[in-house]
């Protein structure tokens, strides 16, 4: 039997999270690339981001208490397995959010505190719904994962509208969809039997699925050249922004290639590596605050 701490740690999906804790701090040292660190600002900002996250997932589960126990990957969370009851997972879920946004609102800013709460609005009650009804949930699910960084960027002194925000929510935003799609194929027949609309379903070949993939990885190519017209990260950047996203596409080739599923599961790990290292890149190359 998993321990109370391990129950918990699954419910707020702590490894997965750490992922917004990542982006949200990359978010903030970007914007504060040309200033100064503020250390109990930054501390709070990942506190009360944290809390948010954590919050929105065990809403999640809630919501999918149903799916998760037909599903193998997930029967054995604390909800489908019964070791949690309902009522104890929402008010944790309810502290969680509610101590995150406030927490964020009086010690941070009121933009990250909106964009915190807008972020969990959105995974909530538009995305976790939508899987069951359209497949184009990922691209909506896409939003909310992209608005971490954003929440620190506008904590470390960065205009919500300004230019260098954006292209950080767009950057998050894009490099979900080949990393989802490839969960997507690699839990294909899970899915399908929970009745989650996904792009994968009926795609037992996997080359629909790879071919998304390998077209969204094209867009990072993309997006990292558009650094140079923006203004907001120079020549450096781009090559490796460029490269980076040219091993995604190799990898999805290699799929196409062979079409061993070993070779689609290492196209998700690398997905997982570019995150990190373009994050790294545009920090060491960005020249605009």
């Amino acid at each position: 039997m998993p321990s109370a701490l391990e129950d918990f740690k699954t419910l707020v999906k702590a490894r997965l999270n750490l992922f917004v804790i990542i982006t949200t701090f990359f978010g903030y040292a970007i914007a504060c690339r040309h200033g100064g660190w503020e250390f109990w600002t930054l501390l709070h900002l990942i506190l009360g981001t944290t809390a948010c996250a954590f919050g929105s997932a065990v809403f999640n589960q809630l919501s999918e208490v149903d799916s998760d126990a037909l599903m193998a990957r997930t029967a054995d969370r604390p909800l489908p397995s019964q070791r949690m009851g309902i009522v104890k997972a929402f008010m944790i879920g309810w502290g969680l959010s509610a101590f995150g946004i406030v927490h964020l609102w009086v010690k941070v800013g009121t933009a990250p505190g909106w964009i915190a709460a807008a972020t969990i609005a959105t995974y909530v009650f538009i995305y976790t719904p939508m899987k069951k009804w359209h497949s184009t949930n990922t691209l909506v699910g896409a939003v909310p994962g992209a608005l971490p960084p954003l929440i620190g960027w506008t904590a470390g002194g960065g205009g919500l509208w300004e230019v260098g925000g954006w292209y950080l929510f767009a950057l998050l935003f894009l490099w979900q969809l080949p990393h989802f799609v490839a969960i997507n194929w690699l839990c294909r027949e899970e899915y399908e039997l929970a009745g989650y609309k996904m792009w994968s379903n009926g795609d037992v070949s996997g080359k629909h699925s790879v071919g998304l993939a390998v077209a969204f990885s094209l867009g990072l190519a993309v997006l990292a050249v558009l650094v140079l017209p923006f203004g907001i990260a120079s020549w450096p950047f781009v090559i490796v922004g460029v490269l980076l996203a040219g091993m995604l596409v190799a990898s999805g080739r290699r799929f196409l290639k062979t079409g061993e599923r070993a070779h689609f599961r290492k196209f998700f790990l690398a997905t997982l590596l570019y995150l990190p290292l373009v994050l790294i890149a545009l920090f060491g190359f960005w020249n605009k605050a």
